[in-house]
Order: C-alpha cells, then sequence, then structure tokens
C-alpha cells in the first residue's frame, strides 16, 4: 500500500505539554484521517461517537514507515505515543536477564502499540516490524488532553487499558493450561479470526512470524512448534507450505482448542 501524502513528522512533545501551549508545527494534511481510514472500526475511534472522532481528526499525528526487522521502539525507551498500526505486522518481546528474547504479542493492522509505556513513562517491551510496516503516532498528551473533555473518549481508553489485561491473562492461560496442541491451535483461531476482522479470508493466510517466534510466544520448543503443525496436517486439519496457511477443518481446530477452554 502506497501513502496518499508525505509522511508527516513524528514530533517529540513534551510531558505535560498543552496543546494551546506548542508552537504550530507545519504538517500536511492527511487525506486518510481517523474519520474515514478503513479500519476505523477495528481502531482506536472503535465505539467514539461522530463528535470525537472528529476531535480525533484534528490532531496533528505523524506517520512513519518502517522495513522488515526495523524498531520501532526499544525497552527501556521514553513513552511519548501511542501507535496505531496502519499496515503491516509487528511483534512486541522482551529481553531475559539471559540475553534471550521472549516474543510478547503480535500485532496486525488496526491495533494498538505502546500502551505499556503508560505506567511509568518508559516502554517495557520493544516493537519490531516483521514485514514493511506503516504506523499513525499519536501523541499521548494530546490524547490524554482531548480525552480529559469527553466521557464517552475516557470510556474507550478504559477500554483499550482493559483490552491489554485481557490479552496478558489470554497468554497466562495459554502458558499455563494448556498442552502443546492446544496452544498451537489457540493461536491459529485466533489469528483466523483477527483475519477475518480485517476483511481477508479466515481461512488461508500467510504467517508474518517464524516458527520460532511463534513458540516463544506460545513458550514451546521450535521443533515442538514444527511438530505440531505437521501433526494437524496429518490429522486433515491444516495445510502447511512453509509460512502459508490453508485450514481445511476449523471445526476440528476448534475442538483440539476445547479442552482448556471447558
Amino acid at each position: 500500500m502506497t501513502l496518499d501524502t508525505p509522511t508527516a513528522p513524528v514530533r517529540i512533545v513534551p510531558r505535560g505539554a498543552s496543546l494551546s501551549a506548542l508552537p504550530p508545527v507545519a504538517t500536511p494534511a492527511l487525506k486518510t484521517l481517523c474519520s474515514n481510514c478503513h479500519l476505523r472500526d477495528i481502531c482506536l475511534p472503535c465505539g467514539m461517537a461522530h463528535p470525537d472522532v472528529a476531535r480525533l481528526d484534528g490532531l496533528q499525528f505523524g506517520r512513519r514507515k518502517l522495513k522488515a526487522g526495523d524498531e520501532l521502539y526499544r525497552g527501556g525507551d521514553r513513552f511519548q505515543f501511542i501507535y496505531a498500526v496502519r499496515t503491516g505486522t509487528f511483534k512486541s518481546n522482551l529481553m531475559l536477564a539471559d540475553g534471550r528474547e521472549q516474543v510478547s504479542g503480535f500485532h496486525m493492522a488496526g491495533e494498538l502499540m505502546g500502551l505499556d509505556g503508560v505506567a511509568n513513562g518508559r516502554h517495557a517491551s520493544a516493537a519490531v516490524a516483521l514485514e514493511d510496516a506503516e504506523v499513525c503516532a499519536i501523541p499521548y498528551v494530546h490524547l490524554n488532553e482531548l480525552t480529559s473533555g469527553s466521557a464517552d473518549m475516557q470510556m474507550v481508553m478504559a477500554r483499550l487499558m482493559s483490552r491489554e489485561i485481557v490479552r496478558e491473562h489470554s497468554l497466562m492461560m495459554l502458558l499455563g493450561s494448556m498442552n502443546a496442541e492446544e496452544r498451537v491451535a489457540a493461536f491459529l483461531i485466533n489469528l483466523s479470526q483477527r483475519m477475518k476482522a480485517r476483511g481477508y479470508s479466515p481461512s488461508e493466510f500467510h504467517l508474518r512470524m517464524s516458527r520460532a517466534e511463534i513458540g516463544s510466544y506460545l513458550g514451546m520448543k521450535l521443533e515442538t512448534v514444527s511438530r505440531t503443525f505437521s501433526a494437524f496436517q496429518q490429522q486433515r486439519l491444516l495445510e502447511v507450505d512453509k509460512r502459508h496457511i490453508r485450514i481445511v477443518d476449523l471445526e476440528g481446530l476448534q475442538r483440539a482448542f476445547e479442552p482448556s477452554v471447558h
């Protein structure tokens, strides 16, 4: 996907700064605003009333393009922006004390990143592009100023924070109560649902993450992930061609996931 306008610069906004106190910045008008973006129903505007979405349109936020492997931010970086994924896929990861990487999430178009920095002003994790990608960088101090004047927007932000908590709990369930087949089945079902929500095929898609990254996320060894994919293929649940996945029997895959759900 190509940009419809030049990429706007990402401003460094001092914490606590007021919108009215900031000097004007020459920023190209974005043809694709929150109100007319094709991702509005799953991104930040989701659930907002029209006047609040119009207020979002008034925010001056930047766009940033990244190549596969680029870091959007690192653990310990100062928190300034919430990032909305416009195109592409990202992974978030933590660096363990022994130098190993722990993948903590995968993020697709329409999803937000960077909320881990709200707690103490520093990002707890890193965000890395798994393919060529583009994000909208929304200054948190500006967003906070907008929400202070709207109860509906405050509810939306609270829902976003709650969604992060739910995601963490889901990961804990994956790691704590499921066997290898249940974990991989749950991962694929979740990915299928997210693809469907974006208008893509829920049964056939290309994995942007490696088997090793999936294993890190699910708390499994690379060999176990590969064996589980092979087992699902032998059970005629999937057709696997390297990173290309076709779910042949979604109900069967759901049954593999059901024991731990109940």
